[in-house]
């Protein structure tokens, strides 16, 4: 398989829900970048290394760091391994400089403990051909953005809520979530990614 370096873009909050974020990826050498939904405490942790803020207290990935560090192994690499019905998967990649070992972890998990060791961050072509957004290559380098058709409502007939994804299948929902991401509707794509979560 065909891997690409990505590289961190940006971090925003989703209006999804209360605590979520938007970790966007982009493609290094590119025009696709690749949005993955976190929680607040990853969001943060993430943040206080870009930002080389010093937090007031240890966090769970200074631990691992302390952890590498005394037995002499170092993070290599950080890997977006897979996506399985809408939830991302990684490894962190470790050698001692005998052995490497992979272990899975959450991609927020994984970026947040590679960036304390300044490690590269990479996927593979699948991934990105079947989430990535493409950019245009317009001067502004906005990405291009789909306007969502409007529907009408019948009366008394409430719009889609995460309710009613409750009811369809895992293909519609991978389907839905393919259309949201390419509409770049982060807010939709969290509830569906959260109702493919509760089914794994």
């Amino acid at each position: 398989m065909n891997k690409l370096k990505l590289e961190i873009l940006g971090l925003s909050s989703s209006q999804s829900q209360t605590g979520s974020f938007a970790l966007v990826l982009g493609e290094v050498e590119g025009n696709r970048r690749l949005p993955i939904i976190i929680g607040m405490f990853e969001a943060q942790a993430i943040a206080i290394e870009i930002e080389k803020i010093s937090p007031n207290r240890p966090m769970t990935h200074d631990l691992f760091k302390a952890f590498a560090t005394n037995f002499h192994f170092t993070i290599e690499e950080i890997i977006i391994s897979d996506l399985k019905e809408g939830v991302f998967f990684a490894k962190i990649i470790c050698t001692d400089g005998l052995k490497k070992m992979e272990v899975d972890a959450r991609p927020s998990d994984a970026i947040a403990i590679g960036l304390r060791f300044d490690s590269p961050i990479f996927t593979y072509e699948n991934i990105l051909a079947e989430a990535g957004i493409v950019l245009t290559d317009e001067a502004d380098d906005e990405p291009e953005v789909k306007p969502e058709p409007k529907t009408r409502t019948k009366k008394g007939e409430a719009s889609k809520s995460q309710d009613d994804y409750k009811n369809l299948s895992v293909d519609k929902l991978n389907e839905f979530l393919k259309d949201a991401i390419d509409k770049e509707d982060y807010e939709k794509a969290a509830k569906i990614r959260d109702e493919l979560s509760k089914r794994n």
